[in-house]
């Protein structure tokens, strides 16, 4: 079990990265289904491309010529084309993301990855939690981000973790991700064992993170050593559960977890039995990971 201090302190530093919006978000609407949330600045940047979007009575949706998803995904790939010019996005991808449907249906368009926080809409991202045993005792690997990377930069993360591109399953994700990151064959990571998800949605400088990662545990053998193939990360280090809980609730100095594996970090601690079912952690952690918010 972990020290009660110390579970508070992850509860807060959770609370606080991962805490909701606070200001008024306007419906992103394709078909009539609401697909995304623009924050007004960035809503209100969008009217001047006329031919594409109708900014209109707090809400954004596309102009009447946009009926099918071939036409707007053409279309906003220029609009985010002419954002990322402006210096509005992060960094370009070249990555797809699928709007409006799970990862491997049929989207209602397809969004570039730099542009996805900018519109607001739901990502989807697979994650491992590796582990392994050092003297009989259960280690997890935490891998640290390369300093190059558009999206936290230098910060420690879960073993494996990547977006899910438009097309991909979660199972094609997985194995991908644990090959380029963590240099694992398709033979290890096809062991790896889907328990859940965790939900995320919250403000960020470039627009809203909302976000529904795929949890998966993969044990390791003992002789296990992760190797980074595509320069995504820099290290990787072994740490016993508090340890992993002690740089989840981190939140200053060189060893930060991302908000995002420190809650999946979080949700493996409480399903393998370190943070007691019965106390305000458990209840505060279980309604953050659903996206909520802590009492």
């Amino acid at each position: 079990m972990l020290d009660v201090a110390l579970l508070d302190r992850l509860v807060r530093r959770l609370a606080a990265s991962l805490a909701p919006p606070a200001g008024p978000l306007w419906p992103f609407r394709v078909d009539g289904r609401v697909v995304g949330e623009i924050d007004p600045a960035r809503a209100m940047a969008l009217a001047r491309f006329a031919d594409v979007f109708v900014v209109e009575a707090q809400e954004v949706r596309f102009a009447s010529r946009l009926v099918d998803a071939a036409g707007r995904s053409a279309a906003v790939a220029a609009v985010a084309k002419a954002l990322a010019h402006e210096g509005r996005l992060t960094a370009w991808r070249d990555e797809f993301y699928a709007v409006g449907s799970n990862p491997d249906g049929t989207p209602l368009l397809q969004l570039e990855r730099a542009a996805a926080r900018y519109f607001g809409i739901r990502t989807f991202a697979a994650h491992v939690n590796g582990t392994t045993r050092r003297d009989g005792n259960v280690a997890m690997w935490i891998a640290r981000r390369s300093p190059r990377k558009a999206i936290d930069p230098g910060m420690l993360d879960n073993l494996v973790g990547g977006g899910i591109a438009a097309g991909a399953s979660v199972a094609d994700t997985v194995v991908k991700e644990a090959w380029e990151e963590a240099g694992l064959d398709a033979a290890t990571a096809r062991q790896a064992r889907c328990v859940g998800r965790v939900e995320i949605r919250r403000c960020q400088p470039d627009g809203l993170h909302r976000e529904t990662i795929f949890v998966h545990d993969l044990e390791l053998p003992d002789d296990t050593v992760p190797s980074n193939r595509d320069g995504e990360v820099v290290g990787f280090r072994l740490a016993t559960p508090d340890e992993a809980a002690w740089l989840a609730a981190n939140e200053s100095g060189p060893d930060v977890v991302t908000a995002d594996a420190s809650l999946v970090i979080a949700d493996w601690l409480m399903r393998h039995g370190f943070v007691p079912w019965d106390t305000p952690a458990w209840t505060a952690l279980d309604r953050l990971r659903r996206g909520g918010r802590p009492t």
